[in-house]
């Protein structure tokens, strides 16, 4: 079978790592992230569209210096060209997921620490999970 069909919600919260690339489609990805508490994405830029949904804990989207409290059922839809950082504002780790369009990440990397992202100059490559 092409495409995937899982739990994501049951995933999101399971997830330990800053970032786990699930699967990667021609025109779209999906990663899960979590990030401990006072853990940041970091203020950034893409030319992509990009989707959080976060499942557990609680937090702060940025867009374009907009703060807005976030927690679990919430979704944060970034349009491309719009400065964002996702913030863990909680005690405990925010878990969500993510969607590129199109996709960002090599497929089925895994970053198990932000310091391991950061040190990690990987970028999509054009390979897709089928």
């Amino acid at each position: 079978m092409k495409g995937f069909v899982k739990n994501i919600e049951n995933l999101a919260v399971k997830n330990e790592d800053f970032r786990h690339v699930l699967y990667t489609a021609g025109n779209c990805q999906l990663v899960l992230m979590a990030l401990k508490p006072n853990e940041e994405i970091g203020l950034e830029v893409h030319t992509l569209d990009q989707f959080f949904r976060v499942e557990e804990g609680t937090g702060e989207a940025i867009l374009d210096g907009v703060h807005k409290k976030i927690s679990a059922g919430f979704a944060v839809l970034v349009p491309a060209g719009t400065n964002h950082n996702i913030i863990n504002t909680g005690n405990t780790s925010l878990k969500l997921y993510t969607l590129y369009a199109p996709p960002n990440h090599r497929d089925g990397v895994v970053h198990h620490t932000k310091a391991e992202a950061e040190n990690d100059s990987e970028h999509y490559d054009g390979k897709t999970t089928e």
